[in-house]
């Protein structure tokens, strides 16, 4: 639970962030940094509420997060632009379609997110039996 209310509150400074950043950047580039930005919000918190330390460091933690947060970026923006230019379009829907869109989008990577974090991210350093 605590894993999903830190995923909330860095998907919503995720797309308010988005929302802000359109004004001055096209809409892919905006879902790009908004990513970044609501990706470092996670990493903080979830070190702090969700996961424990590892013996890794925060380099070795944050380059790991990171390596998940591509492969979700990638998921969420693929998401967003689908929904936007063709699935809302489709449904005529046209009711802040960006908004709608990216919000799909940054729910998307939820699952896949978690288990990246849980079993690679913030994953416990294999200790070797060998002495």
């Amino acid at each position: 639970m605590r894993f999903v209310g830190v995923g909330a509150f860095a998907a919503l400074v995720n797309w308010v962030s988005r929302i802000a950043l359109s004004v001055v950047l096209p809409l892919s580039a905006a879902i790009i940094v908004a990513y970044l930005i609501g990706m470092i919000t996670a990493y903080a918190l979830s070190r702090k509420y969700v996961f424990q330390p590892t013996e890794r460091g925060v380099g070795s933690e944050l380059t790991r997060f990171a390596l998940v947060n591509v492969v979700a970026l990638v998921q969420v923006w693929a998401v967003t632009i689908v929904m936007a230019e063709y699935v809302l379009p489709a449904l005529h829907v046209d009711w802040r379609p960006l908004e709608v869109a990216h919000a799909v989008g940054v729910a998307s990577p939820i699952v896949t997110s978690y288990l990246g974090h849980r079993y690679f991210s913030f994953a416990q350093a294999r200790k070797s039996g060998r002495g």
